[in-house]
């Protein structure tokens, strides 16, 4: 099972609105959502890169399936200036020009879900999810992500894999040794061993992916089950895997090796988690001193905090994953 990619689109030409509305519809119709909405993911993705392209700095559109269900991201970021009136740039008709003319205030009424956050002189992110038709509004755990390839790589020698059950939700991250296209045989293998049974403790799940990658230069792993209130971690290997409080930040440590070549007996890890708790994963395409860096990271929606720390943690040699999970209150 290939995972879902993300597609960057740089906001650094006057056609790029274009080009996103064009893939947008393209990646929608793709992934099954039906009638109009390949229309919606189009229109929205020109309004937000239109927005870059006429009022910030180092803009990109992601665009990505979802993880779990039918659906499509759309995600924007830039660094600045940000807006200094939020609410008016979501009042309908406030629009940008050169793009398909709907403004801020559409692109929320048209998306299933569509978060905002910005700051003056650091910038904007947005993401914009359009679901299909019957799926669930929200799920037990709310879920972002970014998988991108090393600069010049077609393939991503990262992956990301996620099972839904009714009372967690299990979490892959892997990183294949290297990059590019052997690297990613390693991590895909490893994510189709995931969902051969990933409903076992986390433990077993680790020694299954080292059983079945021993054909492959090998990998970097982390597997987490998050439940409401505790989770369940196993790692080898470079994967940054943090537990977020908003009051501070909990690095669980991966032991030392590479899953498929050589690693000590995996331990399994139980941590309780606080209401409200973020649970983020990353390879180490992303810089992890940004858990030193912020002590209380202030808390983001799941999609927001994976573009926002690989907007600002990135490393461009390198592939990056990033997996954000945060259990939603019983009540939400």
């Amino acid at each position: 099972m290939r995972p879902p990619a993300t597609i960057a689109i740089p906001v650094d030409h006057v056609s790029a609105a274009h080009v996103a509305a064009r893939t947008a519809r393209a990646l929608a119709a793709d992934a099954g959502l039906p009638g109009v909405l390949p229309e919606h993911a189009a229109v929205i993705a020109s309004e937000l890169a239109g927005n870059l392209d006429k009022h910030a700095h180092d803009g990109v559109v992601h665009l990505q399936r979802l993880l779990v269900g039918v659906g499509v991201e759309i995600v924007s970021s830039d660094r600045g200036p940000g807006m200094t009136d939020l609410r008016r740039c979501l009042t309908d008709g406030h629009t940008t020009t050169g793009t398909l003319g709907v403004g801020l205030g559409a692109v929320q009424r048209m998306s299933s879900d569509f978060v905002i956050t910005t700051e003056p002189g650091e910038g904007t992110l947005a993401a914009a999810t359009l679901r299909a038709p019957g799926e669930p509004a929200h799920r037990d755990v709310a879920l972002g992500h970014v998988l991108l390839p090393a600069a010049g790589e077609e393939h991503s020698g990262d992956t990301v894999a996620v099972h839904e059950e009714p009372d967690a939700t299990t979490l892959l991250l892997v990183d294949g040794l290297g990059h590019g296209e052997a690297a990613g045989e390693a991590a895909l293998t490893a994510a189709d061993v995931f969902h051969r049974d990933p409903a076992r403790p986390v433990r077993e799940v680790m020694r299954a992916l080292h059983r079945g990658i021993r054909h492959t230069r090998g990998a970097a792993a982390a597997v987490v089950r998050v439940g409401a209130t505790r989770l369940d971690f196993c790692g080898i290997g470079n994967i940054t895997t943090a537990v977020l409080t908003g009051t501070r930040n909990h690095h669980l440590l991966s032991r030392p090796g590479v899953v498929g070549l050589r690693v000590d007996e995996p331990t399994e890890h139980r941590v309780d988690l606080p209401p409200g708790s973020t649970v983020v994963m990353h390879s180490d395409g992303v810089d992890g001193r940004w858990l030193l860096a912020s002590p209380a990271h202030r808390p983001q929606p799941p999609p927001l905090l994976a573009a926002h720390l690989l907007r600002d943690h990135r490393n461009h040699r390198d592939d990056a994953a990033v997996l954000v999970a945060r259990p939603r209150a019983r009540a939400e």
